[in-house]
């Protein structure tokens, strides 16, 4: 008879994520997971195979949290599709100027080393083309319908890029100045008009 598991699966997956968010999944070692997960090596191994296995399991539940809260946000039919935009890039502003700078997870992957992994980069992009699909049903539902398809791919650039940025050490304004451009596409004689 198989003894049961000694530690919470959800806990140890959870300290586990926050050891990749911190130092990314190439820079994370065997000795740091085991540390923050507060497992031994058999174990660690019974539950999640191997560290690649982890990591995807981690990414999982980061899109089931993180990514389907952008979702939720973006199709929200009480607001006008633009207005769901905005509010989705001034969290990230917001959060930055609180002091946030662990960024996004799946940002942070999209941009490193990691994707060279092809298990690793069909997951992430999973969770990007959901992004960007949610991109495209708030921008139909805005000003831009006409355009939506080709934003969004703009708009999930922008993305990856403020939450990427938001983990560096740059000036506040920068990421503020990012997210006061995104005006332009909804009203471009704003920016001829500032000149």
């Amino acid at each position: 008879m198989a003894r049961p598991r000694e530690f919470d699966t959800e806990e140890a997956l959870a300290r586990a994520m926050a050891v990749f968010w911190e130092r990314g999944y190439g820079d994370t070692s065997l000795p740091d997971l085991l540390g923050a997960m507060k497992l031994t090596r058999g174990s660690l191994y019974k539950a999640f195979k191997d560290k690649k296995s982890l990591f995807l399991e981690v990414l999982r539940i980061y899109d089931a949290e993180a990514v389907d809260g952008a979702v939720a946000l973006l199709s929200d039919p009480e607001q006008d599709g633009w207005d769901r935009i905005v509010q989705l890039f001034t969290s990230i502003a917001d959060g930055f100027d609180a002091g946030d700078r662990r960024g996004c997870l799946l940002c942070s992957t999209v941009a490193g080393p990691a994707v060279f992994d092809d298990e690793i980069a069909a997951c992430a992009q999973r969770s990007i083309a959901r992004l960007r699909a949610s991109f495209q049903r708030a921008l139909e539902a805005s000003d831009l319908a006409g355009d939506a398809e080709s934003l969004s791919h703009l708009l999930v650039t922008q993305y990856i890029g403020m939450r990427v940025l938001s983990r560096s050490h740059v000036h506040g304004q920068t990421i503020r100045q990012g997210l006061n451009a995104l005006g332009r596409l909804a009203d471009p004689s704003a920016a001829q008009t500032r000149h």
